[in-house]
């Protein structure tokens, strides 16, 4: 199937009344959320997927989705008017949104954050479009051992580019392997790692897991927030608009910001908040005039939402063409996927067709409906950022209890999403992040199926992995990535060595 008959073919799928509904609905409540400081994207999807099981493959995922890259544009809103970002990839735009917002220009800067998530947006999309069907094409030249070794480098990158120590980054993803094991084996059938406990021979439940280290953890750790201040300016339409220099000043970094996003975002471990970075440091490296960053410079804003926005489209490049997802929030896509049947990889886009190509198209409209979520109801979203956290995080705590227990209808999911939620906020305590965790859970079972079928297909003979070119090509790949990351490892600690002997008095 060509290109423009499967935009046709989505197109027809998107514009259902049910779909239609289900994506107005994600990207409402994907705004919602993200307008929220401290929950995320990952814990609404997390709260979200029971109630998918109900729904058809198509309306979840669409659903699901609109959570996702929904959150991406309401983060913006918490970030510039109180100084506390919605969602991570958010938190650039505190540096020049907030110094905005206390120069009378919240309402500009709320205006051009949604016109860059957009444009930045429906770039994504168009490189979604572009780039998907030629990796699923080169995603069928896959056997077991390229799959393997795929899923590592996804892991591998996902611990090592990660924010925070990449030893810790490899630590949760062994940690996560480890989690993926328990149950019952599927080749022999022998349960393993469940401890005498019935429950666990089913193994660890993925929405508890997901729910635990994303919900119940970030409300523990965010209930003693601090807010900068008040949202007491009320924003109307006059005050959004922008003056030429604005727009002016803002075309060529949002083109650039869409760039650099839709590039990371299909990268595994790197994603939106490495994008929006990314941007805001190449757009104060090429600026003439350096010193307004930090001080309301409107390309400070307008740079990482178009990148944030891009990488979370073109983040479902490898998840839907491949079937790897490349960070926390495509491994819960990927196993909302797997609940419903849908097997994601090479064969999806011809054995699916109608869902990958609406889900395409679903995007488009959805950002559509953000847009008009964003500007004319902006006022709605400054009256919820009023709302006491007091008030708010124990209704989210309900509704995570609800949502666990709704799964199967069983108590022990409830007690066990309580204990990962202790175990979670402990190692968010430790700086232990949790996302190469969940990476690892989902694509240990997998990870562990390619490589007992690589085995018994070469009759135990591991030399497979290296005799097959793209295998050993990304096993190359892998083995570069650690020495890298160990030789960055040691030259900080050689740096930092010379620092603290410097500031020895002789």
């Amino acid at each position: 199937m060509d290109i423009a008959n499967g935009l046709l073919l989505g197109l027809q799928t998107a514009m259902q009344p049910e779909i239609l509904l289900y994506c107005f609905i994600g990207v409402f409540l994907g705004t919602l959320i993200g307008v929220l400081p401290g929950i995320g994207a990952l814990a609404a999807i997390s709260l979200l997927l029971p109630i998918t099981f109900h729904l058809e493959p198509v309306a979840a995922i669409v659903m699901l989705a609109g959570v996702y890259y929904g959150a991406q544009y309401g983060g913006s809103t918490a970030a510039i008017l109180l100084n506390l970002p919605g969602t991570p990839s958010s938190a650039v735009a505190c540096l020049d949104g907030y110094p905005m917002a206390k120069q009378g220009r919240a309402g500009v800067a709320l205006f051009m954050t949604t016109v860059a998530s957009f444009i930045g947006s429906m770039l994504g999309i168009m490189a979604l479009v572009a780039f998907a069907p030629g990796i699923a094409e080169i995603g069928l030249l896959f056997g077991a051992a390229e799959y393997f070794s795929i899923m590592l480098l996804g892991l591998i990158a996902a611990a090592t580019l990660a924010a925070g120590s990449p030893l810790k980054g490899l630590a949760m993803v062994l940690f996560g392997l480890l989690l993926g094991t328990v149950g019952t084996d599927v080749n022999s059938g022998v349960p393993r790692f469940d401890f005498g406990i019935p429950e666990l021979m089913d193994a660890i439940s993925l929405v508890a897991l997901a729910m635990a280290l994303f919900g119940i953890a970030e409300l523990i750790s965010s209930v003693n927030l601090k807010r900068d201040g008040e949202v007491k300016e009320k924003i109307t339409l006059r005050s959004m608009l922008p003056t030429r220099e604005d727009v002016r000043q803002s075309v060529r970094p949002m083109l650039r910001g869409s760039g650099i996003g839709g590039f990371m975002g299909a990268l595994p471990g790197a994603g939106p908040s490495i994008a929006s970075f990314m941007s805001y440091a190449i757009e104060k490296k090429v600026a003439k005039d350096p010193s307004r960053f930090g001080k309301g410079a409107i390309e400070g804003v307008t740079a990482p939402e178009s990148a944030n926005n891009a990488a979370a489209q073109t983040a479902f490049v490898p998840t839907l063409s491949l079937g790897i997802p490349g960070d926390a929030v495509m491994a819960l896509m990927l196993g909302a996927l797997i609940i419903h049947g849908i097997q994601p990889g090479p064969m999806l886009m011809t054995a699916q067709p109608e869902l990958f190509w609406g889900l395409i198209v679903s995007f488009a409209i959805g950002n559509v409906m953000l847009v008009i979520l964003n500007l004319p109801l902006v006022n709605i979203w400054v009256s919820i950022l009023r709302i006491p956290y007091h008030v708010l995080y124990p209704a989210i705590l309900v509704f995570i209890c609800l949502g666990v227990y709704s799964v199967h209808n069983n108590t022990f999911d409830v007690y066990m999403t309580a204990a990962l939620g202790v175990l979670g906020y402990i190692l968010l305590k430790l700086r232990f992040e949790p996302a190469p965790l969940l990476l690892g859970f989902v694509l240990g079972p997998m990870m562990e199926e390619n490589l007992r079928r690589a085995m018994l297909l070469s009759r135990g003979d591991p030399s497979t992995f290296i005799e097959r070119p793209i295998s050993a090509t990304v096993l190359g790949l892998c083995a570069a990535l650690l020495l890298w990351t160990a030789y960055a490892a040691i030259k900080r600690g050689l740096k930092r060595q010379e620092q603290e002997q410097d500031r020895i008095p002789e």
